[in-house]
């Protein structure tokens, strides 16, 4: 494959990153249906018997070591990860970077769905006593996403936690050290703890995003213009040519 033209690229990127922020931020909800819904998905985490989030924050999470790593991981181990794994990916193996930027606006665009029809308030909000740890000790994450543009109630699916499993999937299928691969395992399983114990996710949330940005990892990499044409040449045969004449027999004398 042909390398990306990385200017065009960003500029793509760019776009899709400005819309997601600036629809995510317009997607308002009212809170009480938020903290109901979040009421719900503890219901059904309940049902699942996976209901942990209060005491794994309280047992995991309760030094202020412990609460400052996570932090790290949940501000600077997102978008800068995402920003460094394009203009890597682009440069040295642009399959998969087409493959990870489709995945990537595929899965937002569902997950803007979610936002707006079923939005929910994370652990941090639904007065489950549970504390917000990256705002709470730190102002770096309003930087990178500034309030304006945050939606306080788009707990589900995780797109945190799926998003960086994107970028795991995507180190996966690119690098070939040991090393690297390695990174690509430990970075979405990093994440997918920090958004749990950081009050920031629901483990069904977490499942929801994982569920939602794999299959859209597998659906992006379909050879859809094939499919098309086999299913086009399946419904043309067997069919006469419209230019084809049935002639009528002679009748002799």
């Amino acid at each position: 494959m042909r390398r990306v033209r990385l200017l065009p690229q960003i500029a793509v990127v760019a776009a899709a990153v400005a819309v997601y922020f600036l629809v995510r931020g317009a997607t308002h909800s009212d809170p009480a249906t938020a903290v109901r819904n979040a009421h719900r998905v503890i219901g059904w985490e309940r049902w699942l018997g996976i209901y942990h989030e209060p005491a794994l924050q309280r047992d995991l999470a309760s030094s202020e070591a412990v609460r400052t790593v996570l932090n790290w991981v949940y501000i600077w181990g997102h978008w800068p990860v995402i920003v460094a794994a394009f203009l890597i990916l682009a440069r040295r193996n642009p399959a998969v970077y087409y493959r990870l930027r489709n995945a990537m606006m595929l899965s937002g665009a569902v997950g803007f769905a979610f936002f707006a029809l079923f939005p929910v308030a994370p652990p941090r909000l639904a007065d489950l006593g549970m504390a917000d740890t990256v705002t709470l000790t730190s102002h770096a994450y309003r930087v990178l996403q500034p309030a304006v543009f945050t939606n306080q109630f788009a707990a589900m699916p995780s797109l945190h936690a799926g998003w960086n499993l994107l970028i795991g999937l995507a180190i996966l299928a690119a690098a070939r050290r040991p090393l690297m691969k390695a990174v690509g395992v430990i970075l979405p399983m990093a994440m997918i703890a920090t958004v749990v114990l950081t009050a920031n996710h629901y483990l069904l949330d977490v499942v929801v995003g994982v569920s939602l940005t794999t299959t859209c990892w597998v659906l992006v990499a379909l050879p859809w213009r094939r499919l098309v044409v086999r299913v086009k040449a399946t419904g043309t045969r067997g069919r006469r040519p419209a230019a084809e004449k049935i002639l009528p027999t002679a009748v002799s004398n």
